[in-house]
C-alpha cells in the first residue's frame, strides 16, 4: 500500500538491471520504498541492483531470472514477482528494452524477431497479467519505459523504434481501459540516455544521463501524466518530430 504521501513501498522491476531501472529503483527507495523485487537476465546486475537498493532503503529485496525472448513465460515471471512481494503491489514497472544494431539485423529473420520479443511481445504479455492482477487487487500503478524514439520511426533504427511505437500505442489503450479500476498506467519516454546500452552510439541533442531520468520519472509519477518526458523539453520536440517533411526527418536522424 502507498504511504501517506503517495508514494509507493511495494515495487515490482521488470527489467531491473538496466542502468536506467537502477536510477530509479534507487530515487524510489530513497522515497520510501520498502520492498523491491527485481527481475532481469543476469543475476550478477541483479544482486548489485538489489544491494543498491537496501544501500538506498529498501528492506526486503529479492530476484527473479527470466529471459524477454520467452514469451510464453512472461505470465509466469510477473506472477512470480507478485508473490515475492507477498502482499499488495503499488507499482510495476517495465523497464524491459533492446537497442541492437539495424544494419545488422534489418537482413536476419531471427533477429528482427527477437528485437520484436523483447521491446514488444515481452512486454505485451507481461501486462496482461499484471493488469489483471493489479485490477484485481482494486489499485496500483504500472510505468512503461518507451522512448522518444517511438514517436517517429526512423530508418537506422526502426526495429527498435517501431517496436516502441507500438507498445507506446498499446500502452495508451491499456490506460484508458484502466480508467475507473483504481489502477494507472504511464509512459516514459527518455531521449538518448548515457548508459551501457547505448555505448559505443552517436549521442543526440538534449542527451541526458540515468540520473536526471530517474528525476524526471519520479516528477512525473507525483503529476499523474500520462507520459513523462525526459528531459521534460522532448514534449515540445516531439511536435515538430511529427510534422517535419519525412525526407527531412530521415536525414537528420542519419547516423
Amino acid at each position: 500500500m502507498e504511504n501517506a504521501f503517495g508514494q509507493p513501498q511495494n515495487v515490482i522491476v521488470l527489467g531491473g538491471s538496466s542502468d536506467i531501472a537502477r536510477a530509479i529503483t534507487k530515487k524510489l527507495c530513497t522515497a520510501r520504498a520498502h520492498t523491491v523485487v527485481l527481475a532481469g537476465r543476469n543475476q550478477q546486475l541483479l544482486d548489485e541492483s538489489a544491494k543498491e537498493a537496501q544501500e538506498y532503503g529498501a528492506t526486503k529485496t529479492d530476484t527473479l531470472l527470466f529471459q524477454a525472448e520467452e514469451v510464453a513465460k512472461a505470465g509466469e515471471v510477473v506472477s512470480a514477482a507478485f508473490d515475492k512481494v507477498g502482499e499488495n503491489v503499488d507499482l510495476v514497472i517495465i523497464a524491459v528494452g533492446l537497442l541492437g544494431n539495424q544494419r545488422e539485423l534489418e537482413n536476419d529473420p531471427l533477429g528482427s524477431a527477437r528485437m520484436a520479443d523483447v521491446n514488444y511481445t515481452w512486454p505485451v504479455a507481461a501486462l496482461g497479467e499484471i493488469r489483471r492482477r493489479l485490477v484485481a487487487q482494486g489499485s496500483g500503478r504500472i510505468l512503461v519505459i518507451s522512448s522518444v524514439a517511438s514517436v517517429r520511426v526512423y530508418r537506422d533504427a526502426y526495429l527498435y523504434s517501431g517496436a516502441k511505437a507500438g507498445l507506446d500505442r498499446l500502452c495508451q489503450g491499456i490506460a484508458e481501459s484502466l480508467k475507473g479500476t483504481g489502477v494507472t498506467l504511464q509512459l516514459l519516454r527518455p531521449g538518448f540516455v548515457r548508459s551501457k546500452m547505448t555505448t559505443g552510439q552517436k549521442e543526440a541533442p538534449f542527451t541526458t544521463g540515468v540520473n536526471e531520468v530517474a528525476e524526471n520519472t519520479m516528477r512525473g509519477l507525483a503529476s499523474g501524466d500520462l507520459v513523462i518526458w525526459s528531459p521534460p523539453i522532448l514534449k515540445y520536440v516531439a511536435v515538430a518530430m511529427r510534422l517535419m517533411p519525412n525526407q527531412i526527418w530521415q536525414k537528420l536522424m542519419k547516423r
